[in-house]
């Protein structure tokens, strides 16, 4: 088995005003968290730039445009309440898009089992045409759409455990048929999506709220009832993981009670459905995590499940 870590400098880059909680120091502690020599055998490469145009497969050139013009040469520029660019904000993204289609390639290619990406900013609450959320664009929706183009994939799930729902990746792919999306979150909570009854045109989007204070007894229950039965049944070729580690307890922005050990189990439990269906193919992308301990420890334990461990 072959993990694949993928990362470069440049999300150190998309600076932030003091006080935001997305900020570089998250990757920081991903990178102390993984170097331990537990860690040794990950196959470490660095995330290249991906073109504008990649951004098409899940968002409109005229959004695209938009972003990329939008981008300052210095200080900040308010995109809306809580996300901002700055001057490196913009290759930042891109090399999140390459890293998370270059994961895409390696483990479709069979050069890695399983890939995890950590860069920044995130994703997940990026719309068609609308970006939110700390997030430009759905770097998870662009790596689905990249393995079905590119690699003929025919059924790609994205399973998202970040505390807050992925509303961007459901919009992108409320009428898809071939992508299911799958999430469990806190509800109610940001950004106010999320609910059992949203299921998209073709029933292929799962969501499974969690209530405030809930832990990872829970957690774990409606994990294995709501999202892994219906991926069973989806029989996915490739699992692609909306990675945010916000539900562990030590978070400020929620209120769920996970630990670093509900992350390992689950992403031990979606190995086991890849194994059977997809050939073990997982990418992994870091969304949210704004305690840096907490981070650390749960990056810990989810890449440490994805080398078999």
């Amino acid at each position: 088995m072959t993990t694949l870590y993928v990362s470069h400098p440049s999300a150190l880059d998309h600076v932030v005003p003091p006080g935001h909680p997305e900020r570089p120091a998250r990757i920081q502690a991903v990178e102390r968290a993984l170097e331990q020599e537990s860690f040794s055998a990950l196959v470490r490469c660095l995330a290249p730039r991906a073109d504008l145009a990649a951004a098409e497969l899940a968002h409109p050139a005229e959004y695209v445009e938009t972003i990329a013009k939008a981008a300052p040469t210095d200080g900040y520029v308010q995109i809306d309440s809580d996300t901002l660019m700055s001057p490196g904000t913009l290759k930042a993204v891109m090399h999140a898009v390459g890293g998370a289609m270059l994961a895409v390639d390696s483990v479709m290619k069979k050069e890695a089992t399983n890939a995890f990406v950590s860069m920044r900013p995130p994703g997940h609450h990026a719309e068609r045409a609308t970006p939110m959320g700390f997030c430009l664009f759905n770097t998870v929706a662009i790596a689905a759409r990249h393995a079905r183009k590119a690699y003929g994939a025919s059924r790609v799930a994205i399973v998202d455990w970040d505390v807050h729902h992925g509303n961007g990746t459901q919009d992108i792919f409320w009428d898809d048929k071939d992508i299911l999306y799958a999430s469990t979150h806190q509800m109610p909570l940001f950004p106010g999506t999320g609910s059992a009854s949203e299921r998209g045109n073709h029933d292929t989007i799962v969501n499974v709220p969690l209530r405030s204070g809930d832990d990872g007894s829970v957690f774990r229950e409606v994990f294995e009832a709501g999202i892994l039965s219906r991926l069973e049944i989806f029989a996915p070729d490739l699992i692609i993981i909306s990675a945010g580690f916000d539900a562990h307890h030590l978070d400020p922005l929620a209120n769920l009670r996970l630990t670093e050990a509900d992350f390992g189990w689950a992403t031990r439990r979606l190995m086991e459905v890849a194994n059977k269906h997809g050939g073990g193919r997982v990418v992994s992308v870091l969304e949210g995590g704004y305690d840096l301990d907490g981070l650390g420890r749960s990056v810990a334990a989810h890449v440490d499940a994805l080398m078999g461990r």
